[in-house]
């Protein structure tokens, strides 16, 4: 019985305390801000200028890692069911309110959720009745996903005597 009770309180305590949980819809997971708000964690995106929400549907399940504040490691994995919020109706108003006040830079804030309404999606992820506080078995690491970004390429060779000739002339 306990149990019961303590497993909804630690997936409700750690994502409310978390900036970020790792959400894996069908494809790979992906780091998205949230706020808890109504018993479930809100997520906006989709849209210009927000975060991806790839692969999560309305009616869907989801796999979420919430990870530590401070030292970042995972504390808790949990299913949520995936529901997306129709714009303006009751429910969206809310979770809007409070994800308007953590979203930070946002580049209109004024017209914010107006953006919002028209051009992104906001999902409740709802901790489903098979979520469990266990951990998994893996270790959670995952490939890289796919970039343009490149890594440094090493220094051209004459480079070091060019650092030093300048270093020369300074003394």
């Amino acid at each position: 019985m306990t149990e019961q009770l303590l497993g909804p309180a630690l997936i409700e305590e750690a994502t409310k305390k978390s900036g970020l949980v790792w959400v894996r819809g069908g494809g790979p997971a992906r780091a998205l801000w949230h706020v808890w708000h109504d018993g479930a964690a809100h997520v906006v995106g989709d849209g210009p200028g927000e975060q991806p929400l790839p692969q999560l549907a309305d009616g869907a399940t989801a796999e979420v890692t919430v990870r530590s504040k401070d030292k970042g490691g995972r504390l808790i994995v949990w299913t949520a069911t995936v529901s997306e919020l129709e714009p303006h109706s009751e429910a969206w108003e809310s979770a809007v309110a409070e994800l308007k006040g953590k979203r930070l830079n946002a580049p209109d804030a004024e017209q914010m959720t107006e953006r919002w309404a028209r051009e992104c999606r906001v999902l409740r992820l709802e901790p489903g009745a098979a979520s469990t506080t266990d951990f998994p078995d893996d270790s959670g690491a995952a490939a890289p996903l796919p970039t343009t970004a490149t890594t440094r390429r090493p220094a051209p060779a004459g480079l070091p005597r060019l650092l030093l000739k300048r270093k020369q002339k300074r003394s």
